[in-house]
């Protein structure tokens, strides 16, 4: 089954741009995935193709109109009803690897790029519009952003990586950072590769490993380490609730 990408733009020249090229582009030609590109100015029905206006209240720039926004979802969900609509915001939830692992499982998806000062807010409610942000970052438009989730979603599609376990060794699949990486040369200006990378003992390199990606996350990513301690201990906590209530 081919993954369905559809991006609702402003400028789809961007597209596939560097999905393109590596294994996004070959996965492409492939036919793994599709990308089309949906330009919002076809949608707006006046004579000068207006898709913004000024923020009501007052204030500098310039708003998505609402209604060119839902002519031009309603037209992507006709050919992909299955698909989930995302829009690119700074406003929205942060992405996380276990949502883009359900929009690699599934039919594709729409992504809506913003532009301007973002997106009039009845679109989410009117439209069931998911509103997702790639980091607490602002971006000129929301093209960057749907690459960067395109691009999460095309490398866990079937055949895409060359190994399929590779894909479950990486930072967040587990909740963690990944463990610090190295290749040859075993010597580089006074830094060496750690001995037990070296051993071949393979339960010692296991256990560096998981050592080493736990104090990373808890250095780098205390937040990250919180929820995931905090993910360890609810099913113990639970289950002795359960326990105490026979």
């Amino acid at each position: 089954m081919t993954f369905a990408a559809k991006i609702l733009t402003l400028y789809p020249e961007m597209f596939p741009g560097p999905l393109g090229v590596s294994l996004a582009g070959r996965a492409l030609a492939e036919g793994t995935w599709s990308c089309e590109t949906v330009q919002i100015r076809d949608f707006a029905e006046d004579r000068h193709r207006t898709v913004d206006d000024t923020p009501a209240g007052g204030g500098a720039g310039m708003v998505l109109k609402v209604d060119v926004l839902a002519r031009a979802i309603d037209a992507a969900r006709e050919h992909q009803p299955e698909c989930p609509v995302i829009a690119m915001t700074p406003r929205g939830k942060p992405i996380s690897q276990a949502r883009i692992r359900e929009l690699a499982a599934g039919p594709g998806v729409i992504l809506v790029c913003g532009r301007f000062e973002g997106f009039d807010e009845r679109i989410f409610a009117g439209r069931d519009v998911e509103e997702v942000s790639v980091g607490d970052i602002v971006l000129s438009g929301g093209e960057c952003a749907a690459l960067m989730v395109l691009d999460a979603c095309i490398r866990l599609l079937p055949g895409v990586m060359g190994a399929a376990h590779s894909g479950f060794e990486e930072s967040f699949e587990n909740g963690l950072l990944e463990y610090p990486q190295f290749t040859r040369p075993v010597e580089w200006e006074g830094h060496a590769i750690p001995e037990v990378l070296r051993s071949g003992d393979h339960g010692r390199i296991a256990d560096w490993r998981k050592r080493q990606s736990e104090a990373d996350t808890r250095l780098r990513r205390p937040d990250l380490w919180e929820r995931h301690e905090g993910a360890r201990v609810q099913p113990a906590s639970g289950a002795r609730r359960k326990d105490e209530g026979k």
